[in-house]
């Protein structure tokens, strides 16, 4: 997902992203979601399979 996806995303769910990097912008949208914000924490194995941002976090 690029940033401008990931803006787009963010300002539709009321989350200012200017002057975010990526993951904390991903971070943000999880948290918003209800989701854990772990992105970019997980080493090998994540258990969060209904996460938009799953595949892309375990590269």
């Amino acid at each position: 997902m690029t940033v401008k996806e990931l803006q787009k995303m963010a300002k539709e769910l009321a989350i200012k992203p200017a002057g975010l990097r990526k993951a904390a912008l991903i971070k943000s949208i999880q948290k918003t979601e209800g989701n854990f914000d772990c992105f970019g924490t997980a080493i090998s194995y994540c258990d969060q399979m209904n996460c938009l941002f799953r595949e892309d976090c375990l590269k």
